[in-house]
């Protein structure tokens, strides 16, 4: 089994930042992706950046968080980070990480973390 959990939620005045953490842990061969994403009351879950590993090991991000938003990933600690900066009322939302991975003979496997609380004010 495989194991996500996110950290670094919480309460932020517009403008402000956070950071947030994605973990995984367990039965993990190798990574394929990790991602975060959000969803806020009343809307559907978007992506807000991915990284792909392997190949070119490419990061994409949502339009509306380009410029403030930064992935990044530490392959030791099989984790991702969410710098947020520059952050407005519409972020609020709950984030989810999600990771990819392949475990021993097997895969590729989808697992979702819990969720984060992200709540800017104006």
């Amino acid at each position: 089994q495989v194991q996500v959990v996110e950290s670094g939620g919480g309460l932020v005045q517009a403008g402000g930042s956070l950071r947030l953490s994605c973990a995984a842990s367990g039965s993990i061969f190798s990574i394929n992706y990790m991602g975060w994403y959000r969803q806020a009351p009343g809307k559907q879950r978007e992506l807000v950046a991915g990284i792909t590993y392997g190949g070119s090991g490419s990061t994409n991000y949502a339009d509306s968080v380009k410029g403030r938003f930064s992935a990044s990933r530490d392959d030791a600690k099989n984790t991702m980070y969410l710098q947020m900066n520059s952050l407005k009322p519409e972020d609020t939302a709950v984030y989810y990480c999600n990771v990819i991975v392949r475990r021993t003979g097997s895969g590729p496997y989808s697992y979702w973390g819990q969720g984060t609380q992200v709540t800017v004010s104006s």
